[in-house]
């Protein structure tokens, strides 16, 4: 089983890229660093729930839609 960092950091990118952004141009949108955006997208980073729902909000998803079915 894969840990949940990296399953939701696979989610978002997957969500940022049908979105049709670039890395670093959702970075921006959402008020983050490139490379924290990076570390989200590939399990390194811990975000709080705050960065959740800014994350959320770009994509126009609700927050649940970031987490896989269990």
């Amino acid at each position: 089983m894969k840990p949940l960092r990296l399953v939701f950091g696979q989610r978002v990118r997957d969500l940022r890229r049908e979105a049709g952004f670039k890395q670093d141009e959702f970075a921006e949108k959402c008020g983050f660093a490139r490379s924290y955006m990076s570390r989200i997208e590939t399990g390194g980073a811990n975000p709080s729930l705050d960065a959740i729902e800014v994350l959320a909000s770009a994509l126009k998803v609700p927050v649940r839609e970031l987490f896989p079915e269990a």
